[in-house]
């Protein structure tokens, strides 16, 4: 569940649905919580783990873990939306009557707790990992306990 463009605690955002799913759909990790959050769930299928890449600064599944995310979304993931002229208030009910489990803001629901704690590991882990570069990268998974 998400809203755009958020003109109630950013009154300046210039944020359009179109980018907002584009960020979503076709972006990588550092851009997109959701695309962070899928990753991390699904890291163990895909075999890979967030990293730190370029200089190091960034976090994401990789080119190719990206791609791999992108194909899974295409297979898995389907929006709808609804036009509004104040969205930042129906979002609130929305989050007040729906179970919203991937959800990090406005969520009841008890994975947020999990999902947080997954999330923590997995920069905790991706800052341990040295800088991935493109060129002979593998999938693979390293744990914090060190196995693959």
């Amino acid at each position: 569940m998400g809203i755009s463009p958020d003109k109630k605690t950013k009154p300046n955002s210039k944020s359009t649905l179109r980018t907002r799913l584009k960020t979503h759909f076709a972006g990588n990790a550092e851009g997109s919580t959701l695309r962070r959050t899928l990753g991390i769930l699904l890291a163990e299928m895909s075999g890979y783990p967030l990293r730190r890449v370029g200089s190091g600064n960034r976090m994401t599944f990789t080119h190719a873990g990206e791609q791999w995310l992108d194909a899974w979304l295409e297979d898995n993931a389907y929006v709808s939306w609804e036009i509004c002229e104040e969205p930042w208030n129906i979002e609130e009910k929305v989050f007040e009557q729906t179970v919203l489990p991937l959800n990090l803001k406005g969520n009841q629901h008890p994975f947020k707790e999990t999902l947080s704690v997954m999330r923590k590991h997995a920069i905790q882990n991706a800052r341990i990992l040295d800088i991935a570069t493109e060129a002979g990268l593998q999938r693979q998974v390293k744990f914090e306990n060190g196995a693959e």
